[in-house]
């Protein structure tokens, strides 16, 4: 007998293969639809070495080292290529930022300069580096600083020590004398030069050492070396390089005036002559000296001199102190004049002395002739 539930567990099976098998994927259709299964499996495990981070090294060889270095060569050489172009760049933009720079400053310095005449101590500062003429003679440019340099003193001293406002008609008119005098004064600076070039006259840093200390001894700029340039600054505006540049200048014009002053010379050597003859030097005073306050008396001091008595020359005031009483000195000279003095004695810490004085001629004299024959260019107009 057959037992009728006996088909339902077949049937039951069927079905639940049935839909197992239509669960099972379609591996044949994802197959199919890839073009390159390989490449994809090879895809994929790349995809999984950069995920895991494993780098594959390549093996190298004697025979592929060389082919390896230029591979990494190669690939460095995209990176080479763009940085050589931007240090070129950079330098294109640093040369043209530079000459622009340059040109600006060239521009507000000529009109600060030439059109407004500015004093400013940045302007100041400006022409110490670029050399922009003020004036020009006989093919000699004359420094816009020089100028600047001799009105900027006065102009400190007037206002710090006298407190003069040059913004007051009183005193723009006093600056304005004041710079045609400045103005003047390096031109004729520049000649002096040429004569003294011409002349093979020079003025040595040991000179000018020299005429300080002598200065210094004297008592006559300050008791210590901090408290004169402490004056040079407050009064002048100068550091002791600028007093030195100041006084090498006045030196040297000295000098000039010395050796073409040969009439001078004459004279002084004919006044030592005779003293060193055996006449007396009262007599030779009185015929020699252009000193007309001594001249009369035989040269005679009025009174007696001490050290850092300012009437007299700090050369002529050495020169008394470093002879005994009774001795005459060698000639003497000062820059403005040439002298010969006698110590006659001492009082206390004061000397009475006689001296016979020739006077140099000015400076102008042996100017004048170079001025009118070559005629100075000014720049500005003061």
């Amino acid at each position: 007998m057959t037992n009728v539930n006996d088909d339902k567990p077949k049937s039951s099976n069927k079905l639940k293969l049935k839909k197992l098998r239509v669960r099972k994927p379609n591996v044949g259709h994802h197959v199919k639809k890839l073009r390159h299964p390989i490449k994809h499996i090879k895809s994929i495990k790349e995809a999984r070495s950069n995920v895991t981070n494993k780098v594959v090294v390549p093996y190298i060889t004697n025979d592929t080292v060389a082919e390896h270095r230029e591979q990494v060569i190669r690939g460095a050489r995209k990176y080479v290529y763009p940085l050589q172009h931007s240090k070129h760049r950079i330098v294109v933009i640093s040369t043209s930022i530079f000459i622009v720079t340059v040109v600006a400053l060239l521009t507000y310095s000529a009109v600060a300069l030439y059109r407004l005449q500015s004093t400013s101590t940045f302007v100041y500062r400006i022409t110490q580096v670029l050399p922009f003429p003020v004036a020009r003679e006989q093919g000699n440019m004359v420094s816009y600083e020089s100028y600047l340099f001799e009105l900027r003193h006065y102009m400190h001293y007037y206002e710090t020590q006298q407190k003069l406002s040059f913004k007051t008609p009183e005193g723009q008119q006093q600056l304005e004398d004041y710079k045609k005098r400045a103005l003047q004064s390096v031109v004729d600076a520049s000649y002096i030069k040429q004569l003294a070039k011409e002349n093979n006259v020079t003025v040595t840093n040991r000179e000018v050492d020299d005429r300080i200390a002598v200065v210094r001894d004297q008592n006559r700029l300050g008791t210590s070396s901090q408290v004169f340039e402490d004056v040079l600054r407050d009064f002048w505006g100068w550091s002791l390089q600028d007093f030195k540049r100041s006084l090498r200048q006045q030196m040297l014009a000295r000098k000039v005036v010395s050796k073409l002053d040969v009439s001078a010379h004459a004279q002084i050597d004919a006044a030592m002559k005779e003293l060193k003859s055996g006449v007396s030097f009262a007599d030779v005073a009185k015929k020699y000296s252009q000193n007309p306050g001594t001249k009369a008396v035989g040269g005679d001091y009025p009174s007696p001199i001490d050290k850092s008595n300012r009437d007299i020359s700090a050369d002529v005031t050495a020169a008394i102190f470093s002879l005994q009483p009774g001795e005459f000195s060698d000639i003497i000279d000062t820059g403005y004049t040439l002298e010969i003095v006698k110590l006659n004695s001492f009082e206390g810490d004061k000397a009475k002395a006689s001296h016979i004085q020739i006077n140099l001629k000015n400076i102008d004299e042996f100017l004048k002739p170079l001025q009118e024959k070559h005629k100075a260019r000014l720049f500005i107009k003061v």
